[in-house]
């Protein structure tokens, strides 16, 4: 499966397919919210969030790859992302784009 946020791949002629869209929402759990509420006192990168990010950017992405492998796609293309809070210490975060075949 072949993943570009841009609207072509050089040397493919595409065919759309549809819109093609995973999601997660993560949370820290009591302890590390506590230790990273600390940091903002000080400043700095906060890790713990960091990765908590990271680890849902890659399962929203993964969800979004399963859905577009179910329609037989070659490839997301024109694929964004974006998060939002839902709560102190949890976010959602969205991984979509187009999915589409090779002519």
């Amino acid at each position: 499966m072949i993943l570009v946020n841009t609207d072509y791949i050089s040397g493919k002629e595409l065919e759309m397919l549809s819109l093609v869209k995973g999601s997660t929402i993560q949370s820290k759990n009591i302890g590390k919210d506590i230790t990273q509420s600390f940091k903002t006192l000080v400043g700095g990168e906060l890790k713990a969030y960091n990765e908590m990010m990271n680890e849902a950017r890659a399962l929203a992405t993964k969800r979004m790859v399963e859905e577009a492998e179910q329609m037989g796609a070659d490839a997301v293309v024109n694929i964004r992302y974006a998060s939002s809070a839902i709560m102190q210490g949890a976010a959602e975060v969205i991984a979509y784009g187009t999915a589409v075949k090779f002519k």
